[in-house]
């Protein structure tokens, strides 16, 4: 798994003040996608045991209290992602309980595979749908068209595997 960036402190991708992970590799290619630089899953850096501490860190680091924790791209539901977010989602849930998670995927709820729903269950609130230029409204709260859905936890409980 490969990331382009990391913010220990960002007010923007959700509610509260969190940290952010830009993952590599999207498969959606949606026309003028703003991080059309995370296409590749090889682009970016390799994530590291190193980085993930540092997100634990952030997380746990009381001096500037963080509410969670969101995953954007690219797409952390890109199949050469899938696995390292599990282990990602997994692990700051068990050592920052009380940080929510924040996931944005161009899949559907709906079309999401077996591996893409193992990580709902650690999920509190998911953005899904692929960027559509015909519907852009930079008006709406933490999405960038119509077409995409805010769905939190108790909308997608029956999808995926009880964590």
């Amino acid at each position: 798994m490969n990331y382009h960036r990391y913010l220990p402190i960002d007010v923007v991708n959700g509610p509260g003040t969190r940290c952010t992970l830009f993952l590599s590799g999207c498969e959606h290619h949606c026309r003028n996608c703003y991080n059309a630089s995370t296409w590749s899953p090889h682009s970016g850096h390799p994530y590291t045991a190193e980085l993930q501490e540092q997100i634990l860190q952030d997380l746990s680091d009381t001096r500037i209290p963080r509410r969670g924790l969101s995953l954007s791209g690219g797409d952390p539901l890109h199949p050469a992602n899938c696995a390292g977010v599990l282990q990602l989602v997994q692990v700051v849930k068990q050592y920052c309980p009380g940080k929510d998670l924040w996931l944005w995927t161009g899949y559907t709820l709906e079309t999401l595979n077996e591996a893409q729903q193992l990580i709902l269950p650690y999920v509190d609130c998911l953005i899904d749908g692929p960027f559509v230029q015909e519907q852009a409204d930079p008006r709406l709260p933490f999405r960038g068209s119509a077409n995409q859905r805010i769905l939190h936890a108790t909308d997608f409980a029956s999808y995926g595997s009880t964590a």
